[in-house]
């Protein structure tokens, strides 16, 4: 009777197994049908496109934006990753992008509070802790968004960093020294079949939705087993440990949205203090930059420098709070005045949502689309009446 469940134990993991690297390979093959499919659209539409992110403030919208309608800032990463290697986007308009995923990424725990928005002391914790994970990043971002606007500081830092770590290693001139064969010739050839880079494009961001959703879902079944529900009591114990297994399990579901998701009802219960789960919030934004740095591994140095720069990101806004825990109390305290405030005006949780995921991104990008219309049409009118002048009566 005993060497059923064994045997029926030994199936399942050679399942999870197979359906990981169904999912890796995969990854690998969305990427770079993503990146083909880039390099063989038109000039004017990618630079339409990519327009907007000259402006840091409204690219750092945009990227915010694009993660919150999918729910997935490692999707959101490895597409700017691809962008950036198929050379229609430079590493300072790729910065702000970045940025703008990880607070995007944020919203899923917020909304997963909601589940409790009928009971007034649940709703209170839980939307705290669902909000721990926004106001890390957003204060992460508005320490170094200044710093990269007016002096490079992140691209900076991740283009020397690919540069010393990965140029020794690619001839000069190869743009594609990363690349893996085989992937690479698949994507030309599916290019070439399908005969629209448009919808190569729409079917490559799909895939690569589908692969980090299989992947995030297999790694996800191994861990929320039996075994780890006997260990979980000892993750929140210390900071550097609860650190240590954010970083550790994010990188193996490549989803800190599931992650830091699962801590809401945690706290929500009273089974974790909010403090407690702060630095493994920290290293679920570390842990989560695995996603780019696969994406980028075969790729070019600039997308090595925006995984570079993800990674950063998350970085320094771990050695900011992490180490220092008066500092590290700020945003556990803010997230606590948020929760009582929420939970006696639920309304305000609501408009939170709306107006700082939707709504305010929406509307600087649309706002700033019209004034760059404008601006193009003012000086197409200048150049005009210049030429008329200069002409010959």
């Amino acid at each position: 009777m005993t060497e059923l469940p064994e045997k029926k134990s030994k199936y399942y993991h050679w399942k999870v197994a197979a359906q990981m690297l169904f999912a890796l390979l995969l990854f690998m093959i969305s990427i770079d049908l993503l990146t083909v499919s880039l390099l063989n659209l038109n000039n004017e539409v990618a630079n339409e496109i990519f327009m907007a992110t000259n402006n840091p403030f409204v690219g750092l919208f945009i990227g915010l934006l694009m993660t919150a309608l999918i729910q997935s800032s490692s999707t959101v990463t490895a597409m700017i990753v691809a962008v950036v290697a198929s050379g229609n986007l430079s590493i300072m308009q790729a910065v702000p992008l970045v940025m703008g995923a990880n607070i995007g990424t944020t919203i899923t725990s917020t909304l997963v509070s909601f589940t409790y928005i009928m009971k007034k002391a649940e709703f209170r914790k839980a939307i705290s802790a669902g909000i721990l994970h926004d106001l890390f990043n957003i204060i992460t971002v508005i320490i170094l968004l200044p710093l990269e606007y007016y002096f490079g500081l992140v691209s900076k830092v991740a283009i020397f960093a690919s540069e010393a770590l990965f140029s020794s290693n690619s001839p000069a001139g190869d743009d594609y020294s990363y690349s893996i064969i085989f992937t690479r010739s698949l994507s030309i050839k599916l290019i070439e079949w399908i005969n629209f880079p448009i919808i190569a494009l729409v079917i490559s961001v799909c895939l690569l939705f589908i692969s980090i959703k299989i992947l995030s879902s297999a790694v996800y079944k191994t861990f929320v087993s039996s075994n780890f529900k006997k260990v979980s009591k000892h993750i929140f114990k210390y900071p550097y440990r609860g650190f240590a297994y954010g970083v550790f399990f994010t990188a193996a579901v490549q989803s800190s949205t599931v992650t830091t998701s699962l801590l809401v009802p945690a706290v929500a219960t009273k089974k974790v203090a909010l403090n407690k789960v702060f630095p493994f919030i920290i290293g679920a934004n570390i842990g989560t930059t695995i996603t780019a740095a696969i994406a980028a591994v075969f790729k070019t140095e600039a997308a090595i420098a925006i995984a570079l720069v993800h990674f950063l990101f998350n970085f320094v806004g771990a050695v900011i709070f992490l180490p220092f825990p008066a500092i590290r109390n700020i945003p556990v305290k803010l997230a606590l005045y948020f929760g009582k405030k929420a939970a006696d005006q639920k309304a305000i949780g609501i408009a939170y949502i709306l107006l700082a995921f939707f709504i305010i991104p929406f509307m600087l990008i649309y706002f700033n689309k019209n004034d760059d219309v404008r601006d193009l049409k003012i000086n197409n009118d200048q150049v005009e009446q210049v030429d008329s002048t200069s002409s010959p009566h």
